[in-house]
């Protein structure tokens, strides 16, 4: 909910138009918006229960905390509210009041009736209007509240600068953010608030004072003194202590060391660190950075303060690996990156037959010592041992280590390692689901020579619904399904599959990007703005991959200048061909029209042949006309041609629908394509075709449409129908077989008809 209505900002504007001679009053105050998180879903699943769970959240927690703090309640609406403070500490400390006493309580509520809150928090200058306020103060709170994560708390930079080294909690810089309507960017920070389960806690102000009176009984007593031998030894062991942003522990894995003199000693530990970030990313009381940022590290002397500060976590968890035939040795710490010190550090050796084990051990380790609280579904997943096979595991390992670098090469290799793991042990789930996300990467970057489309995508169907038959939850194969069933044009279908995937894996940055791709097909444009920031959260350290899609979903959102900034941090020279359709587009849509056509003169020096017709095919699945409109009248606007290699035919040599009939029915074409190549296409009286080229062979079907000659192949486009006129060449002959012409999505084809 957006706690500024339309009509209150014009109610912030017209004191400037209507009596200029009378001065608005104004004051410099700490503004507080708040706003339930899924309010509108949880209305609709118990509309009764929510709003009296509400009201009493609200005279439990709200009304006395706010009072307590001396805060001054401007205003409730609906879900919302917008609370006034002449003290930027008092508010910070009663939201983080609010956020830890409904944590408490919410833990004995079912899962679907948990109502979590959304803060913002701003110090500005408003202006007042009796009871009310309005302007940039007010405006900058509610826009930090609609960027924060549930449960969490975020603050501007004016609140920051007043409230650091006085409040009881940590704080995370955000950058500057570039909030809607806000003229300038904000400096914002998130709150690190610290919500163990069941704890009992006491108000800021009571814990400070209880700290400051141990200090000094402490002191008093003189360092002589041995005090509480049994509390020191508690506090000796593992601190339950996080730092989490959002209400939750941020943690990142680096990428493990290994001791050992050869390669395969190198990939095992890469491996181990796999394992470890993806079952940790079950976890849904964490937040774990991708695997992508994590292993920007690898290589790199271990400097965990850095590491931490790049990735923007408090803890780092961190190792090295010595593997020696079937034994194996693993040194492991976790670090506090705010006291740079060890939470805790060990060392196991044993048998490699153990290393589930392990890893098992590792995973409840840093959970029981963050104090995260796991879901019987949670506990269960991680437990799970993948195989029981380490041959058919050392194969899965090693296909992992490949499936990440996106070329033809590397991705062969890893469907070929992951066949020999499910060969090995047929009932290896996770082997199946990796085997089905390399698969589909063949067909989305087209490597035909790896695999055929046709049947690249019907594997990739096939291993993902094996995963899930031997286990029914595993995050990797929902996501494989939703782009499957999404360039199918199942979209219902896609949405729920990738929604699926986020549930099962929480902190997976892949299927968090799956969902914002699903989401801009769907032409649920904001939802998915929503989904990729949450990405580039848990993977701030992307491939350039991230940033074309992250650039396309802002083009989506009219968002056209932070489009171009974004695809500038990926850098011109590692743009994919969506990021330079992008660039393309944005600088259209701004009137850069010579940097659009630059980016157009880039596309087609990559891909010559690349042409608004086809691409009308290829984006088809947008289940919005509109937002296909959207992209390729930018692009066309931008200079990119309406048919491959720009051919334009004359109006008057255009076929029309009879001619074109009476050319192909029960006929032969045989000619050459734009580059010399010469073809034969057999065409059959029921519809059937086969088109014979240089090392090339495909077959399929033709029909008619208007004037239009229409063919569809499994091996091409993704199998859908591509329909193109045909024209007179002028300039043709029969004996040079070039009579004719007519632009395929691919190349142009200079034809006669075989006598």
């Amino acid at each position: 909910m957006h706690l500024i209505s339309l009509a209150s900002l014009q109610g912030f504007l017209y004191p400037f138009v209507v009596d200029q001679s009378q001065r608005a009053e104004r004051k410099l105050v700490a503004i507080l918006a708040a706003d339930v998180v899924g309010y509108s879903r949880l209305m609709g699943l118990d509309e009764t229960g929510t709003l009296a769970q509400l009201k009493a959240l609200r005279r439990d927690f709200f009304h006395p905390l706010i009072a307590s703090y001396r805060g001054r309640i401007v205003k409730l609406m609906g879900d919302g509210a917008l609370v006034e403070f002449a003290s930027v500490v008092d508010a910070v400390e009663c939201a983080v009041e609010i956020q830890r006493s409904i944590a408490k309580q919410r833990d004995a509520l079912a899962e679907h009736s948990r109502i979590s809150f959304r803060i913002g928090i701003n110090l500005g200058d408003v202006i007042i209007d009796g009871d009310d306020v309005y302007g940039d103060g007010v405006n900058v709170a509610a826009r930090l509240e609609g960027i924060c994560e549930p449960d969490g708390i975020v603050i501007s930079g004016t609140a920051y600068d007043q409230a650091k080294n006085k409040v009881d909690v940590g704080f995370k810089s955000l950058g500057n953010l570039h909030l809607k309507n806000i003229a300038d960017s904000v400096r914002a920070y998130a709150v690190l608030l610290n919500l163990p389960a069941g704890a009992q806690r006491r108000p800021l102000r009571q814990r400070f004072r209880l700290v400051t009176m141990i200090i000094f009984l402490v002191v008093a007593a003189g360092f002589g003194l041995v005090l509480w031998p049994y509390a020191s030894a508690l506090l000796s062991e593992h601190p339950r202590l996080a730092a989490p942003a959002g209400g939750k522990p941020t943690i990142a894995v680096l990428p493990f060391g290994s001791l050992g003199d050869n390669a395969q000693e190198d990939y095992f530990a890469d491996g181990l660190t796999d394992d470890l970030i993806t079952d940790l990313s079950k976890v849904s009381g964490l937040v774990v950075i991708a695997r992508n940022s994590a292993f920007a590290f690898k290589g790199q002397p271990k400097n965990v303060e850095q590491a931490a500060q790049q990735l923007g976590v408090r803890y780092v968890l961190a190792g090295n690996v010595r593997r020696a035939g079937d034994r194996i040795r693993v040194n492991v710490q976790l670090v506090d990156s705010a006291t740079a010190s060890n939470v805790w550090a060990e060392r196991y050796e044993g048998d490699l037959a153990k290393i589930f084990e392990l890893q098992d051990r590792l995973i409840h380790h840093v959970v029981e010592t963050l104090s995260v609280r796991l879901t019987e579904n949670e506990t269960s997943q991680i437990s799970r041992l993948p195989t029981r096979n380490l041959e058919a595991y050392d194969f899965y390992t090693r296909a992992e280590q490949k499936v990440y670098a996106v070329d033809r090469k590397a991705l062969g290799d890893a469907l070929s390692l992951y066949e020999k793991a499910i060969s090995i042990d047929p009932e290896f789930a996770d082997a199946y689901a990796g085997y089905a996300r390399a698969i589909v990467d063949v067909l989305s970057f087209d490597f035909q020579p790896v695999v055929l489309s046709a049947v690249a995508r019907q594997r990739a169907y096939e291993f993902a619904g094996r995963a899930l038959e031997l286990n029914p939850k595993i995050p990797r194969a929902y996501a494989v399904l939703s782009i499957l069933q999404m360039l199918d044009g199942e979209i219902d279908r896609a949405i729920e599959s990738v929604q699926q995937a986020v549930a099962l894996g929480p902190n997976s940055a892949d299927a968090k990007l799956n969902l914002a791709i699903v989401l801009t097909y769907a032409g649920r444009n904001p939802e998915a703005l929503a989904a990729i920031e949450q990405v580039l959260q848990l993977d701030p350290k992307p491939k350039a991959q991230v940033y074309d899609y992250y650039s396309l979903v802002l083009y989506m959102n009219h968002r056209y200048e932070q489009a171009l900034k974004a695809l500038r941090s990926a850098g011109p020279d590692d743009l994919g061909d969506i990021g330079l359709e992008a660039l393309a587009m944005a600088s259209a849509r701004l009137g850069r029209m010579a940097d659009a056509r630059k980016a157009v003169e880039a596309i087609l020096k990559r891909i010559p042949s690349q042409n608004i017709a086809s691409l009308r095919i290829m984006y088809s699945h947008h289940q919005r006309q509109e937002d296909l409109d959207h992209r390729l009248a930018a692009l066309r606007e931008a200079g990119l041609p309406e048919w491959s290699y720009n051919i334009r035919g004359r109006p008057e040599d255009r076929l029309d629908a009879a001619a074109i009939r009476a050319l192909a029915m029960n006929k032969i074409w045989m000619g050459h394509l734009q580059d010399g190549v010469q073809f034969i296409m057999q065409l059959s009286p029921n519809g059937d075709f086969a088109l014979r080229a240089q090392r090339i062979m495909v077959v399929g079907k033709f029909t008619f449409e208007h004037d239009l000659f229409c063919t569809q192949s499994s091996a091409i486009l993704l199998g859908r129908k591509f329909c193109s006129p045909v024209y007179r060449n002028p300039g043709g002959s029969a004996e040079a077989h070039s009579e004719y012409v007519y632009p395929d999505s691919t190349s142009v084809r200079y034809f006669s008809v075989a006598q």
